[in-house]
């Protein structure tokens, strides 16, 4: 028999220990090691694959080919992947309960068509996921379900039916008989995440594993299961919302920087391929306080309607609020206003929101979240068909942002008159109807938009 051994390991960052410790000494969380059994002769999966021992080649001599990738027949998906979804690959997807992390990867294997694909689940019993199913418009034909939370018994499932892509819902609820510990512990997530891109690699089949997330907003288990997996996709959004944002955190085979944009609908999860559309209200006319700025998430541009309401303070300490942008950096842009400008809001409650529920991390929309608060403050209208663009910086200079060509190419498709860049863009003006105006300054921008 096996010798079994108890060690205690950071939830955090994957530290072991001999005994509980209540502070990590190596990431230093406070109240994160959990006990976890070992066996002596217990081998990991990534240690079988370190076995077959190869000879080292010259960089030079390694023949690159391109990835092949399975086309997802799903455009966002696609786009966050880098192009699709590379065989053999191991995909985390993770996101808040309840946002639809489950009902994206049953309709994605939906739209395979003729693809023969798998879904393995240790949540839900195979009569909800028909419910699921029947909801979501697509093909089913050739789609296999199994409730099941042993992994052994998933892997021969798959042995048998030979799919094209497998979907395992969820890491956290299913269990491997090699290691004696509970279903969701530590040690059982790591040696299932490595037992899996083990069986994938050797045999060349795509896994989409879905992972839980903690209080804190990270995935929850350790940390080596996003080292091992070749992908992780968060998908995010406001429940009280109707869209949703998939992003990739760690991409082996393409870019981090791709956003897919989805919009939940009774039918599923319907993708949006043109954001602005649904993002600008047609009602914003004649209304104080609203802005659109020329955002860019990752190579995607798109127009967003910055919201803000400026208010005497009702209390005696001024409330300053935002959703859907950085709070720190509300403050220090309300700072710049004050001091380059000359509007005092020590005594105003202000209060931010870009519309839809989106969160927009660009900096280029700095100058329409001043010119949201200054129109709120001055209770006037902006001219409607004036969109902005530019980074905002400590001396009130306009600073140059990235993809400024598309950016205005998208105010102009959407029917804009004008946008506002920052004055050092180096771009031909001439090949666009939009009227291209630079400004260096916030104060000069301001002038501007008050005279129309």
């Amino acid at each position: 028999m096996a010798k079994a051994t108890i060690q205690y390991v950071c939830s955090s960052c994957g530290a072991k220990a001999p005994q509980l410790l209540g502070r990590c000494p190596v990431c230093g969380e406070w109240g994160t090691y959990e006990e976890e059994v070992v066996e002596s002769r217990q081998h990991s999966a990534i240690s079988r694959q370190i076995s077959k021992t190869s000879l080292p080649q010259r960089l030079q001599d390694v023949q690159a080919t391109e990835e092949m990738r399975i086309d997802m027949r799903n455009g966002e998906f696609n786009r966050v992947l880098g192009g699709g979804l590379v065989p053999g690959s191991l995909v985390l997807l993770g996101g808040e309960p309840g946002i639809g992390k489950s009902t994206l990867a049953l309709q994605v294997l939906m739209q395979q068509g003729e693809r023969k694909t798998f879904y393995a689940s240790g949540e839900e019993s195979a009569r909800q996921i028909k419910l699921r199913a029947e909801r979501i418009a697509g093909n089913a034909e050739n789609l296999y379900i199994s409730s099941e939370t042993s992994l052994e018994r998933i892997l021969e499932q798959v042995k048998e039916l030979e799919p094209e892509i497998v979907v395992i819902d969820s890491i956290q609820t299913i269990g491997t008989e090699a290691i004696e510990a509970t279903i969701g512990s530590l040690s059982q997530v790591r040696e299932c995440a490595a037992r899996i891109m083990e069986f994938a690699k050797t045999r060349n089949i795509p896994f989409i594993i879905i992972g839980h997330i903690n209080k804190e907003g990270s995935l929850a288990g350790p940390k080596v299961l996003e080292h091992i997996v070749d992908t992780v996709l968060q998908f995010e959004g406001d429940q009280q919302y109707m869209y949703r944002i998939l992003r990739a955190q760690k991409n082996r085979f393409g870019s981090t920087s791709e956003i897919g944009i989805y919009e939940m609908q009774q039918n599923g999860l319907r993708e949006v391929t043109n954001p602005s559309e649904l993002l600008l209200s047609t009602a914003r006319e004649g209304l104080s306080g609203i802005a659109i700025a020329a955002a860019v998430e990752g190579v995607r541009p798109f127009l967003i309607e910055v919201q803000a309401l400026v208010s005497s303070a009702a209390y005696g300490t001024p409330q300053r609020s935002s959703t859907g942008f950085d709070g720190r950096r509300l403050n220090m842009l309300l700072a710049v206003l004050e001091k380059r400008v000359g509007f005092k809001l020590l005594q105003k409650d202000v209060f931010l929101n870009i519309a839809g529920g989106l969160k927009v991390q660009d900096p280029a929309i700095d100058l329409a979240v001043l010119a949201a608060v200054l129109s709120s403050n001055m209770d006037i209208a902006l001219d409607a068909g004036t969109c902005l663009c530019g980074e905002v910086g400590l001396a009130g200079e306009i600073r140059p942002v990235n993809r400024i060509e598309q950016r205005i190419a998208e105010a102009q498709k959407l029917g804009f008159k004008r946008i506002l860049i920052p004055a050092e863009q180096k771009i031909d003006a001439k090949r666009y109807s939009i009227e291209v105006v630079g400004v260096k300054k916030v104060t000069d921008a301001f002038r501007l938009l008050i005279k129309g």
